[in-house]
């Protein structure tokens, strides 16, 4: 059993909370208390099954509820603003013009709507979920010669909150021949919890989805999933990958992706996790706690004009 196993088998008791770690608010520790300390895989199931009951009161109702605590809910982009079930509304489509891709060739894009989190140089295979809560590639990825490849690169952490667009794109046009599926928990993944759960990253479900480049160059996506989204669909694969999944560990494929073509969505928020190897930086604007959109630069791809310096 490898680290990345053993993570995913924590019971909840044995997860330490770091002694610098200051005290959270009584809001924080509510909202930790009912997202995680609850049985995440069963309500997880539930969701899913939940959220595709097509039946008109119960799905507007669930939305008049959802928007009373993510007030910043907004169908104003979607190629729709009724839906036939909660599903339906989570996995909403924008409409055509309702983002612009940054077409500049030296650009990589964000795949997805997102806040950026954590990001920066890895040190030595080494990054962060969190100021003060470092963790290895080698957790997160399970593959030793990519991480080999990625440990003195940059990264960058971009986490979808609930309200926001859920299906993600390919960053920069780039062939995958692989999907990567490792099986986990489902932990959530808002800031609340990142402060509390070490390694929460390596310890839920993921996916680890490594774009080949033109040029032989490449970037890694490894999307997460958490409470209520461990479903992630991709569209080069012919089923969704989920608690439920007996996929191999490898997930075999052959697509080509142009620059912000769709990749495949989440069935809730979640986060992606973007890897690039040495010779990459991250856009000089990128901040953490900035909203930044999808088809926004996000990279800068090596060897190309307008390079702009690695911020952290």
């Amino acid at each position: 059993m490898n680290s990345t196993q053993r993570n995913a088998r924590l019971p909840d008791s044995a997860i330490a909370m770091p002694a610098f770690i200051e005290k959270l608010s009584a809001f924080e520790q509510l909202n930790f208390v009912l997202t995680n300390r609850i049985p995440r895989r069963a309500l997880t199931r539930f969701m899913g099954w939940y959220s595709r009951l097509e039946i008109p009161w119960l799905t507007r109702l669930s939305i008049a509820v959802w928007k009373r605590f993510a007030p910043d809910l907004d169908f104003s982009e979607s190629t729709q603003d009724s839906f036939s079930s909660i599903h339906a509304c989570f996995t909403r489509e924008l409409r055509p013009g309702a983002r612009t891709i940054d077409k500049r060739e030296h650009i990589i894009v964000s795949p997805c709507d997102a806040v950026v989190g954590a990001h920066g140089v890895i040190d030595d295979g080494v990054v962060h979920q969190i100021k003060g809560f470092p963790y290895h590639i080698d957790e997160l990825i399970s593959d030793a010669a990519l991480c080999q490849q990625l440990k003195d690169g940059v990264y960058v952490t971009l986490r979808l909150k609930s309200s926001m667009y859920h299906r993600f794109h390919a960053p920069c046009d780039a062939d995958v021949s692989e999907v990567l599926y490792l099986s986990g928990d489902t932990w959530n993944v808002n800031p609340i919890t990142l402060k509390r759960i070490e390694k929460l990253f390596c310890r839920n479900e993921r996916a680890v989805v490594k774009l080949q480049l033109d040029d032989g160059s490449f970037i890694v996506l490894v999307p997460v999933a958490a409470i209520l989204v461990a479903s992630m669909r991709f569209h080069c694969l012919p089923d969704a990958l989920n608690l439920g999944s007996v996929f191999p560990y490898r997930n075999k494929c052959q697509a080509h992706y142009a620059k912000g073509d769709e990749m495949g969505y989440f069935e809730h928020g979640s986060t992606i996790v973007a890897f690039a190897p040495r010779g990459f930086t991250l856009h000089g604007e990128i901040s953490e706690g900035q909203v930044i959109r999808m088809g926004s630069a996000l990279m800068n791809r090596p060897g190309k004009a307008n390079l702009s310096t690695t911020t952290s």
